[in-house]
């Protein structure tokens, strides 16, 4: 079924988008920063953008292709902190992530997550309520970023493996989940492909499992990835690793044209328990109701 997900959180709103950028409020502040799938106009005009934004991106290099993201500088229109923290309340679930400005236009959180973190929420819930397992569910995130998958799979009462490239990251994470009053998340600063490959020569198993894949990226060893290069092999070794009975997995795809399509006959093709089963878009609605795609995702679970 291909679907178009458009998350709700109460601490964020897309304020406008148009012209390659998107104007968005993050708890207190309003930020301007690029945004190369807004080809269409702005609905407000250049002077309301300027008034309402605390701080504006600036590109000041290009790409290359390892390094895809694009640096730049942000200039502060108004006053605002080094970090501030953003509210996530979502049923029981209350967690709070650090925001800060970076030199690569993100913030610290991808809003149009929230989608599948509540699908995460929900297919835990399920699997606890069933009674199926003798321990808590174990989540492997990939990719992890700065956690918000690994925070709502830890406050849901998984048992959570978190794994990223970048120690700084990681360290991100560690402060989100000690802000939002979470404890144990497992962290692990390794290349993605390497662990997997490490957990499948253990027997191990999880019963969630999460991949959030760049387009490009460095291991910590400097290790290439390139995604296109890269996802089958790391796809047949995530599904090595999953539960065949109780089970949920989530990928997205960010890499502009890359289609869910792929993942699907990827995971068809070396994983013969798929049941429910999901792809579309992760897509943002701005106040005058423009939806902005964000990614595609392929998804499916057990239950």
């Amino acid at each position: 079924m291909y679907k178009l997900l458009t998350p709700h959180i109460n601490s964020y709103e897309l304020l406008d988008s148009g012209n390659f950028e998107k104007l968005e409020r993050f708890g207190d502040f309003i930020l301007a920063r690029p945004e190369p799938q807004a080809v269409w106009d702005k609905s407000l005009s250049e002077d309301i953008w300027q008034k309402k934004a605390s701080a504006i991106f600036r590109k000041t290099k290009g790409r290359d292709q390892l390094s895809p993201e694009e640096r730049g500088e942000w200039h502060n229109l108004k006053k605002m902190p080094e970090k501030w923290f953003m509210n996530y309340i979502q049923n029981d679930i209350n967690l709070k992530f650090k925001l800060s400005l970076s030199s690569f236009k993100h913030v610290g959180i991808f809003p149009e997550q929230a989608a599948n973190w509540q699908f995460i929420e929900e297919k835990l819930s399920m699997m606890n309520a069933s009674g199926n397992l003798q321990e808590k569910p174990k989540v492997l995130n990939l990719f992890a970023y700065t956690g918000g998958a690994s925070l709502i799979s830890k406050a849901c009462g998984a048992d959570v493996t978190h794994v990223d490239a970048v120690k700084q990251v990681i360290s991100w994470s560690r402060e989100n989940m000690e802000a939002s009053n979470l404890t144990d998340i497992r962290w692990v600063v390794e290349d993605a492909l390497k662990f997997v490959k490490r957990e499948v020569k253990r027997g191990k198993k999880y019963n969630g499992i999460i991949l959030d894949p760049p387009a490009y990226g460095r291991g910590p060893d400097g290790e290439k990835w390139v995604l296109e290069e890269g996802i089958n092999e790391l796809l047949k070794n995530c599904l090595a690793l999953l539960d065949e009975q109780n089970h949920f997995f989530i990928l997205n795809l960010y890499s502009m044209g890359f289609s869910a399509i792929i993942a699907e006959t990827i995971i068809n093709q070396n994983f013969q328990e798929v049941k429910k089963s999901e792809m579309g878009e992760l897509v943002l609605q701005d106040s005058f109701n423009k939806k902005l795609p964000l990614g595609v995702f392929y998804r499916f679970s057990s239950h």
